[in-house]
């Protein structure tokens, strides 16, 4: 017999991702979420996505849809027959996951594939909805991606039982590894709670109450029948989603008059590993359920047992209807799940059995349906659309479409023939207008009354980074285009209060004095403009000839979302060393999940710090290590000068001193996001990279590519 020649131990390591470099040091900076979806493990590199999806017959695929939704497989038999409300909870559980504070989660990307989103209790058994669909994706290929088909199936779900969406829009690309860097949580066990302040709402930026959940516990608190508590939790999850108390509730008590849940028997007892943790032999399907056939009547999800109406698959008033026709007694399902069943209710209220037409249940609700009966705000909301199911329906279509489509970015990135005419103000939307009557004298008039403008190079700058800055790749909100920085909510931010009303100011008088009948130029181009003009002055004078691209292509937003632009507020940017009054958070991890934002590479984040630092673009110009206004390697320079010794000085904030070692004169004071760049090993190799003098032309070109990518971070 052979000897094998693979040490274990090496297989152990490697199943540790390698990575005993975080365990030796475990407070070095971690720049792996810089590297997410390396080129490397995309199999569709090439592929443009736009012009797939344009190669999509959509009739076809929704025709092909509906006719999965409603042929049962014998592996997992359709409740009644239909697949319907199990795509709904895909679609819905694929989108849920959004939230606010960092516009991460949602259904862009399909990251639902992945871990951890795809072992979450409250995801159990949609391994099953995409395996159902999986013919569906292999026939039409690259023309629809994972991330756009759960969606639509969603869509089509509803419209094949009676209820008409608003409208579908594609662009959804998928990503190929799991998102391990997003933070979930720091629960290390399923449904654990220690996300709480005192006052009970949720911290940080997570928006599920529990460890593993999308939203909330359905038993109530921590799985406790607490109808009150329920509520609390409903609404400070949802708002953190994104959603009003109009648009909870229509979303709620439109998605459970669809489908049933399911608790045939103890999940503990009874169900499998989930898919990431599932033997190899499951091929990727988790919660092998052992009790009974372990489907169909046998299934078990969430452990809770039955159907809200009495006509799961049909689009009616049903779930309200009976949610305040009846008095509800609190029971245990058959799996122990704490839920509440109508009291005598009338015959037609019964509903018939999901696999046997011979046997009909009492409609059931869960602790957070009674939430929206008996929260007095909750159910005022209920009761008007109890009244009037016309409204009620529209709330819903609204809601579905918003809950659906908000982290896909403006309207602009929505693709096909089923996107709805209507704009709305989650969509960030900018008057549509004509700028192609600018021309290149009008441009090259505008740099020469920039130059006259009483402004310095860096105040300007600082304006545009500020601006762009704001973007966030993950729910495509902020940025340059729309010039919202010289409106609410971002005039009251702290970070824009340095340099900011100036420049807007200035820039405004000049657009007054540009602008014409027949030519004019938005503020959010002239913001643009005005940087690339001090960008290009300040490399003539580092002795360089490097011209920064611009177009006019931009227009400027009349209205602002400003409850949801209110956390794109910067608490921390490391590169232009803002750091928030009372921020306590770690300014060189602030500034790689800044990066990470604005979708920056390592070499990218590295050139634009050094960058605006040597264009003396920070906050207060008494901190960091900031050069004269010459776009050059002054920043990388000192970091690699052995004539230089830091230390540590006393006050709130961390800061740096930087001392000549033989004069003793203190030359700069530094934060962790201007030493970091020295200390971590990845980043100083950069550093020396740059600081070669066959590399200070490379440099500056580089980083006027960095900065171009991030004022059109928000075109593309």
């Amino acid at each position: 017999m052979a000897k094998c020649l693979i040490d274990k131990e090496a297989l152990s390591f490697t199943k540790e991702e390698g990575n005993m470099v975080a365990k030796w040091w475990p407070n070095r900076l971690n720049l792996k979420i810089l590297q997410q979806n390396n080129e490397k493990l995309r199999p569709d590199r090439g592929i443009n996505y736009k012009e797939e999806f344009e190669k999509l017959d959509i009739d076809a695929l929704i025709e092909d849809i509906k006719k999965v939704m409603k042929t049962s497989q014998e592996w997992w038999p359709a409740d009644w027959g239909h697949y319907g409300p199990l795509f709904i909870r895909m679609a819905w559980h694929s989108a849920g996951t959004y939230r606010l504070v960092d516009g991460k989660g949602g259904a862009n990307g399909g990251n639902q594939r992945f871990a951890p989103v795809n072992s979450w209790p409250d995801n159990a058994n949609l391994d099953k909805a995409r395996r159902l669909l999986w013919p569906v994706k292999k026939k039409y290929g690259n023309r629809i991606s994972w991330a756009d088909l759960m969606i639509l199936a969603g869509n089509v779900a509803l419209e094949d039982m009676g209820f008409k969406t608003l409208g579908f829009g594609g662009g959804r690309e998928d990503i190929w590894e799991a998102e391990i860097d997003t933070y979930w949580g720091s629960e290390e066990k399923w449904l654990e709670d220690k996300r709480r302040t005192e006052k009970g709402l949720i911290k940080n930026s997570l928006a599920a109450a529990q460890m593993g959940l999308i939203y909330v516990n359905p038993e109530g608190p921590n799985g406790e029948p607490d109808v009150l508590g329920a509520a609390r939790e409903i609404r400070d999850s949802f708002r953190r989603m994104g959603m009003s108390d109009e648009e909870t509730i229509a979303l709620i008590a439109g998605g459970h008059t669809f489908g049933k849940n399911h608790g045939a028997a103890d999940p503990a007892k009874y169900l499998g590993p989930e898919p990431e943790g599932a033997p190899i032999e499951q091929l990727g399907l988790g919660w092998k359920n052992s009790y009974g056939t372990g489907k169909g009547k046998d299934t078990i999800t969430s452990g809770l047992e039955g159907a809200w109406t009495p006509t799961p698959t049909k689009w009616d008033d049903s779930f309200l209807r009976i949610l305040f026709k009846y008095e509800w007694n609190l029971q245990k399902s058959p799996a122990g799940a704490w839920q509440w069943v109508a009291i005598d209710p009338d015959p037609e209220d019964m509903v018939i059995d999901a696999h046997d037409p011979t046997i009909k249940h009492p409609p059931i609700m869960l602790t957070t349906d009674l939430a929206l009966k008996l929260d007095p705000e909750f159910a005022k909301v209920s009761k008007k659309f109890l009244a009037d199911h016309r409204l009620f329906e529209e709330a819903f279509a609204k809601a579905w479409y918003k809950l659906t489509h908000r982290d896909l970015g403006p309207k602009r990135r929505f693709l096909g023939k089923l996107v709805p005419k209507e704009e709305f103000i989650w969509q960030d939307p900018i008057p549509a207008k004509s700028y192609s009557n600018v021309s290149e004298e009008d441009i090259r008039a505008l740099k020469a009354k920039i130059k006259e403008l009483p402004l310095s190079p860096k105040a300007l700058i600082y304006t545009a980074w500020s601006a762009a800055a704001s973007f966030r790749r993950s729910d495509h909100r902020g940025g340059l285009d729309g010039a919202r920085i010289a409106l609410a909510p971002y005039t009251a931010f702290e970070c824009n209060s340095r340099y900011v009303p100036e420049v807007i100011t200035q820039l405004r008088l000049l657009k007054i004095s540009f602008d014409t009948d027949t030519r004019q130029i938005s503020l959010a181009d002239l913001i643009a403009l005005s940087a690339s003009v001090a960008i290009e002055e300040a490399i003539e004078r580092g002795g360089f000839d490097v011209k920064v691209s611009f177009e006019a292509k931009r227009g400027d937003a009349e209205v602002v979302d400003e409850h949801a632009h209110s956390f794109l507020e910067s608490l921390a940017d490391g590169f232009v060393n803002f750091i928030k009054s009372g921020c306590d958070l770690p300014e060189d991890e602030a500034l790689v999940a800044k990066a990470d934002q604005l979708g920056l590479t390592v070499p990218e984040m590295v050139v634009l710090v050094a960058g605006l630092r040597s264009l003396g673009v920070v906050y207060d110009a008494k901190i960091g290590i900031v050069g004269d206004g010459k776009l050059d390697t002054t920043f990388f320079d000192v970091l690699t000068d052995m004539g230089i010794e830091w230390k540590r000085s006393e006050g709130d904030r961390e800061l740096y001193k930087g001392y000549d070692t033989k004069s003793g004169d203190h030359l700069y004071t530094a934060t962790r996001a201007d030493l970091i760049f020295g200390a971590n090993s990845e980043l100083r190799a950069q550093v020396e990279f740059y600081a070669q003098e066959d590399n200070k032309e490379r440099f500056v070109r580089d980083f006027v590519t960095a900065w171009t990518k991030v004022m059109n971070n928000d075109l593309v």
